[in-house]
């Protein structure tokens, strides 16, 4: 019996002193990092990927609507000009290039983000070349009206 107890201290300096083993934790401090960097750099980089037409939309209380698939969007700056999904177009183009686009034909869900100093004329003769060809879903987007 004291042998047995005199090896098995001897046995524990041994593996104490001898080659250290393979660590078996895993350290997680540089991926925490690389994930925090990562998160900074898509925080900066979302609003930079969604920037489109600067317009100043109208406010108003309605509610949003749902969307099922992402619509084509004509949008009417405050000098006049027409683009489709950030596209420029000229009036005269501005229905050919919507057939293009639309893959449900006159189906096709329009939506038409005018400037709130828009000319109104101008965002008229948008809708109602649109609604000339045929496309009856045409809808005004605006700005949820903050609250006082």
């Amino acid at each position: 019996m004291g042998m047995s107890a005199g090896a098995g201290k001897a046995a524990g300096r041994r593996g104490r002193r001898g080659r250290a083993g393979p660590i078996s934790e895993i350290n997680v401090t540089p991926l925490v990092d690389v994930m925090l960097v990562l998160l900074i750099v898509f925080m900066v980089a979302a609003p930079l990927m969604t920037m489109g037409v600067p317009v100043d939309l109208p406010q108003t209380p309605a509610q949003a609507m749902p969307v099922d698939a992402k619509p084509i969007t004509v949008t009417v700056t405050p000098d006049g000009a027409l683009s489709i999904d950030n596209a420029p177009v000229t009036l005269e183009t501005l229905v050919p290039t919507v057939r293009t686009l639309a893959t449900q034909g006159t189906d096709e869900r329009l939506y038409v983000r005018g400037d709130a100093t828009a000319r109104y004329g101008m965002v008229m003769q948008v809708m109602g070349a649109l609604s000339a060809a045929g496309f009856d879903k045409i809808g005004l987007i605006t700005e949820q009206q903050q609250a006082p």
